[in-house]
């Protein structure tokens, strides 16, 4: 065993521990309506923009004079980054995928952890720089979807999933407010999963730190995240020959013989995150926004206290960005035979047992200015904003010299949800004007409506995206890309509609691609760029049905169409659950039964672990049974529990009582067979 990881896994099992010994010490229990979400409602409710206002429901039960009912509970809401929108924390059960970080859209090399992919077409539509490498984008945090919370309590939340061969996830938030004007949040997910196969070993380290503060005279309010993601994920290649799986001596894939990696090295230690063939990324992200607001003061007056207001009309905004990228193929073992007979990549001879890498590192510093103004001081959600951004980029390719980059572009964005909540629009715009990107844009505008309560929601949207093809594609990279070109500027065009009931639980979405100057990789190394144009049709419908008191069917289903162009999705893709599912006993929720995904059969994207591009490729098409699991999940009060048996579909009965009959997403990589995961969220109030 590494000692250096094994240490390291001690001393966060060893905190994790004593965090909880002391949460539990300490942990009163939430009100009984934490059954729906875990806010409670407190004789202060709040209006759509997180402001204090009077609580019609509360009546006169509360008084100075008494002990407040509500002392054991705890109001908590948060809003994502650039957002005004407050929500509340999910405590549903019946959908697995939002405790692990892999929707159901998406797969994998076989292993939790390893290089993923959508099978619902999701091209790039960000203009400016782009490294291109996001087969790990899932695992990681991000600064788009970091929460800022408003809590009255200190709240934690630990969580422990455990898989077969040692799979393990251990995540920890905790936030609380040290005033009512500050908040911090404090993340960290550590996951590590050793693979069925050789050489297949994943482990990501997340955390994330984030603050919020505002002035007591509220003009003055910052925002502050740290985020760092490191991958470190070894690469097999693929299997060599899958023949091998139908004869197994001891029935374990771990006998398999592999394209890459040393099989004298190979083993299968849950402590072990060491990688000696496969990649490496690590990022670290520091974002401070502050700004300043000009605008009117107001009050608030309840019955016991006065809440000082204050409605921004113009702000002052400026944020500063710091990032640093670093991406890394490590290969300590290259076998000359191995590379030529499979990848078709020739190395040296004298190769075999020494290294190989492929290195690019950047680091990445962005200002921008910005102006908002605010034309109605009642409705803090509608505003006009106008801005200019400097980013300056630094880059390294495999320890030689750096290089400097720039990129200047302005920026404009419009909001406008109405007081009445009924129309909610959203514009924006970005350009461009010089340097390493210039002439990049994207253009965005949506336009929501509720029709009624009964009815639901109606949006339309268009989105336009202009780039500069992703820098592994670029001459200066260090990665092993056989015909490096400056590639023409990909241009994609996005039509979408959205319609929502959620009174009767259901959801229709449409979106229509079009498509030119696309970059793709066609094999291992080989980097192309289709410049006729092709479109891609996405329909999905998501609906609930109400079987009987305890019975529920959740259905999603998505129709997908290319016409023309490299890019190859399953027509169909859906998901099905059918649950058992009520409140029993009070305090017992549960959620248990089946739950099958399947997608049509279509030309599956392979994989380089070299440059860690999914390619396009005709020579394969699946040929899968549908993914079925089986699932138990409970929640008592702020305890929650998920029991799974995944991978039911894999057995084989015409070998007996085994589960090896694989399923194959991607050529050459195998999924799990029969797997178990346990796992436990518990929400603690300090």
């Amino acid at each position: 065993m590494n000692q250096r990881s094994g240490k390291k896994i001690f001393f966060i099992a060893s905190v994790l521990l004593v965090l909880t010994i002391h949460a539990v010490a300490q942990n009163r229990i939430m009100a009984d309506n934490y059954s729906n979400n875990t806010n409670t409602q407190s004789n202060i409710a709040y209006d759509s923009q997180g402001r204090p206002i009077s609580n019609s429901n509360s009546g006169k039960k509360d008084s100075l004079q008494h002990r407040d009912r509500y002392a054991d509970s705890i109001t908590i809401y948060f809003r994502y980054y650039d957002s005004t929108r407050n929500r509340n924390l999910d405590s549903s059960l019946n959908d697995f995928t939002n405790k692990l970080p892999q929707p159901y859209w998406y797969t994998s090399l076989g292993n939790f952890g390893t290089a993923s992919r959508s099978f619902i077409f999701n091209p790039i539509m960000k203009a400016g720089w782009d490294a291109g490498f996001h087969q790990y984008d899932i695992y990681n945090f991000r600064v788009e979807d970091t929460k800022f919370f408003t809590t009255t309590r200190p709240f934690t939340e630990l969580a422990y999933l455990l898989g077969n061969k040692a799979e393990q996830v251990i995540s920890v938030l905790h936030t609380q407010n040290r005033k009512a004007n500050f908040n911090f949040s404090f993340e960290y997910r550590f996951s590590n999963a050793p693979g069925v196969f050789k050489t297949q070993n994943a482990s990501n380290n997340n955390l994330r730190f984030a603050t919020h503060y505002q002035s007591p005279n509220k003009r003055y309010e910052s925002f502050f995240v740290f985020i760092s993601n490191k991958n470190a994920a070894s690469e097999n290649g693929g299997i060599k020959d899958l023949k091998q799986l139908d004869s197994l001596a001891l029935n374990d894939p771990f006998e398999v013989n592999t394209r890459l990696g040393a099989a004298t090295l190979a083993q299968r230690n849950p402590f072990n995150t060491t990688v000696n063939t496969g990649n490496i990324y690590q990022e670290n992200t520091i974002l401070y926004r502050h700004q300043y607001d000009f605008g009117q003061k107001d009050s608030l007056v309840t019955d016991s206290v006065t809440y000082k207001l204050f409605y921004a009309r113009l702000r002052l905004q400026h944020t500063l960005s710091i990032r640093t990228n670093s991406y890394n193929f490590i290969d300590h073992n290259a076998d000359s035979t191995s590379y030529q007979t499979f990848f078709g990549k020739t190395i040296p001879n004298n190769y075999y047992g020494d290294t190989i890498s492929y290195k690019d590192v950047w680091s990445i510093i962005n200002n921008e200015f910005s102006l908002v103004s605010f034309p109605e001081k009642n409705n803090q959600s509608q505003f006009l904003k106008t801005g200019i951004g400097l980013q300056n980029l630094k880059a390294t390719f495999a320890d030689t010299a750096s290089h400097n980059f720039f990129n200047l572009y302005v920026l404009g964005e419009y909001r406008n949800r109405t007081r009445n909540q009924k129309w909610d629009l959203e514009a924006s715009g970005q350009l461009y004007l010089s340097g390493m990107n210039s002439g990049d844009y994207s253009a965005f505008v949506s336009l929501k409506r509720e029709l009624s309560k009964k009815v639901g929601y109606l949006q339309i949207g268009f989105q336009n995206t202009n780039r500069t093809a992703s820098f592994i594609f670029d001459p200066l990279t260090n990665f092993p890309v056989s015909n490096k070109q400056s590639f023409n500027k990909e241009n994609i065009t996005r039509a979408f509609a959205n319609y929502e009931n959620p009174f009767n639980r259901f959801k229709l979405s449409g979106e229509y691609y079009l498509v030119s100057n696309y970059t793709y990789f066609d094999s291992f190394f080989v980097a192309k760029q289709e410049a006729a144009l092709f479109n891609v049709l996405h329909i999905s419908a998501e609906k609930q049905f109400k079987l009987s008191k305890h019975w529920n069917w959740y259905t999603e289903v998505h129709l997908q169409q290319t016409t023309g162009g490299p890019v190859h999705v399953p027509f169909l893709l859906t998901r099905n659950r059918l649950a058992f599912e009520g409140n029993f006993y009070k305090n017992l929720f549960l959620s248990t039964g089946i739950e099958l995904r399947y997608y049509s059969d279509y030309k599956a994207d392979n994989y380089s672990p070299f440059t860690g591009q999914f390619f396009s490729q005709n020579s394969f098409t699946t040929a899968n049974r549908p993914d079925i699991n089986l699932f138990f999940h409970f929640r008592i009060k702020t305890f929650r529990a998920f029991v799974r048996l995944e991978n039911v579909n894999t057995f084989n009965p015409s070998q007996g009582f085994k589960f090896n009959k694989y399923n194959y997403a991607t050529p050459q990589y195998a999924s799990q067979g029969l797997w178990f995961r346990w796992g436990v969220w518990w929400d603690f109030i300090n």
